[in-house]
């Protein structure tokens, strides 16, 4: 798991303790940097392959996630609760979560998490995001 934050925010250390405490290995790959480095850098990382998910913060989750979604074979998605995260995994297949820092608890973001990563793609999804063309 890949993680990066532009801020060394109390919900940052919150989402990694998180991560490591439910079993998974996180590699922190860009803390305080800015978030263009912060989106780019996490999403780099799973694009290539060295890490299955990523997750990136910024103040409102937006910057992360574009940035993210700048990078080939990435599709972030910006979660404000469970059920989106589990939307975003099951019907786009998405591979980076972005959470916001200023409306993110971490209660909030623990089930967020969850949720995210105990779903999976439904058939079918993957070849219609793959259908898409680029504009």
């Amino acid at each position: 798991m890949a993680f990066g934050s532009d801020e060394d925010a109390p919900l940052a250390a919150a989402v990694v303790e998180h991560l490591r405490r439910s079993g998974h290995s996180v590699d922190v790959v860009a803390q305080g940097s800015p978030w263009p480095q912060v989106g780019r850098s996490v999403a780099e990382r799973v694009a290539a392959g060295e890490a299955d998910f990523g997750v990136v913060c910024c103040w409102t989750g937006t910057g992360v996630c574009i940035a993210a979604n700048k990078v080939r074979q990435v599709r972030a998605a910006l979660c404000g609760d469970a059920q989106t995260a589990a939307g975003a995994r099951r019907w786009n297949d998405a591979n980076v979560l972005a959470l916001s820092i200023r409306t993110t608890t971490e209660a909030l973001a623990a089930e967020i998490l969850d949720a995210f990563l105990s779903s999976a793609p439904e058939p079918g999804e993957r070849e219609a995001i793959d259908s898409v063309e680029s504009v």
